[in-house]
């Protein structure tokens, strides 16, 4: 198996309801999953790109969250309609989808 040139993390994290930090699953970060894993399988870009799910990545107030390595970008309040731009822009064409990056007060 070849090593992949991008990594993607989305975030499975679930918490019970009403929990105050919330959680990425309750935000629709199964669903999020699947369709990352979809769209791999579409591109069949299986040499190129990994897709795994992980634990809590973080900012669980604006999720669902994926992070993508190496660049360490974090992306916050994902949708299943940004799978395919994510894809496109990003792990393709190498450029960010900005809207979507966390903004720099995440990280301090």
């Amino acid at each position: 198996m070849p090593k992949p040139a991008k990594h993607v993390f989305v975030c499975s994290q679930n918490r019970p309801p009403g929990h105050p930090r919330g959680s990425c699953v309750a935000r629709g970060g199964s669903d999020l999953l699947q369709a990352f894993w979809m769209e791999l399988q579409k591109r069949n870009l299986f040499d190129q790109v990994a897709v795994t799910y992980s634990g809590c990545i973080g900012p669980c107030d604006i999720g669902p969250n994926v992070l993508v390595y190496p660049e360490g970008i974090l992306y916050v309040g994902v949708v299943k309609a940004d799978v395919e731009e994510i894809f496109d822009r990003h792990l393709i064409g190498g450029e960010p989808v900005s809207r979507l990056v966390a903004p720099p007060e995440v990280w301090g």
